[in-house]
């Protein structure tokens, strides 16, 4: 087996840019830097907000989230039943971003590809850490279907 090759860090990025990169390139799109977007408008879109906190490996999902995943609304998952959904090459390079992200304190996005049970589909993910004193405490982000430009 070939070892794998590093992976380009060109998806990763510094958190002072954190809002041009959950700048969603619409007029009409919700501040999902901050409060609560308007869930409607990124379910409507194909999207959805997450979150991770690191210690617990927990996961809240917004309706988008849930919808991308098939998951049932209401079962909270945890980081670890999300995971078997990712294609292996989509989450060795998620996990390497991931791992990078939480050392260096720095946001991602990439590209991964999931089989849900209405079939496959590709995801941007974007990520931010949110971090107290220093530490990188959990990630969070957004998740977009992105499928119709892999078509």
């Amino acid at each position: 087996m070939k070892p794998a090759e590093p992976l380009a860090l060109n998806h990763s990025w510094p958190l002072f840019e954190r809002d041009l990169r959950f700048d969603l390139g619409c007029l009409d799109a919700p501040d999902v830097t901050g409060a609560e977007p308007n869930d409607a408008w990124l379910v409507a879109r194909g999207m959805g907000r997450w979150s991770c906190d690191l210690e617990s490996e927990g996961l809240s999902w917004s309706t988008g989230v849930y919808r991308l995943f098939d998951w049932p609304q209401g079962r909270s998952p945890a980081r670890r039943d999300a995971l078997p959904f990712y294609r292996p090459e989509s989450l060795s390079a998620l996990e390497r971003l991931r791992s990078h992200a939480i050392r260096h304190r720095r946001g991602f996005t990439i590209d991964a590809q999931i089989h849900a049970s209405s079939g496959s589909r590709w995801l941007r993910v974007i990520c931010a850490p949110q971090c107290q004193g220093g530490r990188v405490v959990a990630l969070h982000g957004l998740k977009m279907d992105v499928s119709a430009q892999y078509c």
